[in-house]
C-alpha cells in the first residue's frame, strides 16, 4: 500500500485520467473530490462490498425454482 501525507487542495493523479483532491478536513473526517471518466465506477468501500455480496446471491442457482420451472414444461 502506498501512503502518501496531502494538505487541503492538494492532489493525488493515478493513472492519466484520474485525480483524486483534498476538499476539506473537520476532525477526523477528510471531503475528497474525484475526478474520472463516467466509465469509471466509484463507490465507497462499503457500498462496493455490499453490491459484491448481492451479486454472489443473484449468482446462486436455487435448484428447487430450477427443478420446478423445469418441470412446469413437461
Amino acid at each position: 500500500m502506498l501512503v502518501l501525507t496531502r494538505k487541503k487542495d492538494q492532489s493525488i493523479v493515478i493513472g492519466e485520467n484520474i485525480e483524486i483532491t483534498i476538499l476539506d478536513i473537520q476532525g477526523d473526517q477528510v471531503r475528497v473530490g474525484i475526478n474520472a471518466p463516467k466509465s469509471v465506477s466509484i463507490f465507497r468501500k462499503e457500498i462496493f462490498l455490499e453490491i459484491q455480496e448481492e451479486n454472489k446471491k443473484a449468482a446462486e442457482v436455487n435448484t428447487s425454482a430450477l427443478d420446478a420451472l423445469l418441470n412446469q414444461e413437461k
